[in-house]
């Protein structure tokens, strides 16, 4: 009897362990689970500016669709573009650094998480008011004539 309390226990506690590390993914806001979700973000960059021949990425907006101050949240490709001045613009992730879910709106100069109202600054993607501790991860653009597209 005593070897089958003993293994009993030994597998609760593991199967403890693993829930709480599962779960600790969701909530976490500083460590390595948290970063991945911002992986399907092309490479991080300074963000946005003008030129970059090479490009050649997915299209995402005519500039005249960015309004300065402001920005565009383009869902399927998990990015956010904003324009923090005239001529200036930026790309993050789409994804808040607080538990993952997709930030929905840009306004009044933050991009907005609607799960639990995490603010980001359109300029330079930092938490702009929590609960997120971490600011969206930069994406790559690039940024010819008229056209932007994810580099």
């Amino acid at each position: 009897m005593g070897d089958t309390t003993r293994r009993r226990t030994v597998l609760a506690a593991g199967a403890a362990t693993l829930a709480g590390t599962v779960l600790s993914g969701c909530g976490n806001d500083g460590g390595s689970e948290a970063a991945a979700d911002n992986a399907p973000v092309a490479a991080p960059s300074a963000g946005g500016g003008s030129g970059g021949g090479a490009g050649g990425g997915q299209a995402l907006a005519q500039t005249s669709e960015i309004p300065v101050g402001g920005g565009k949240v383009f869902k399927e490709q998990k990015v956010v573009v904003t324009q923090p001045m005239a001529g200036q613009f930026k790309a993050f992730s789409a994804t808040c650094t607080h538990q993952g879910c997709s930030v929905a709106t840009v306004k009044d100069g933050n991009i907005v998480c609607p799960c639990h109202q995490s603010l980001f600054k359109i300029a330079d993607g930092t938490v702009a008011g929590g609960p997120a501790t971490r600011p969206l991860a930069a994406a790559k653009i690039s940024v010819e004539g008229d056209k932007i597209s994810l580099a």
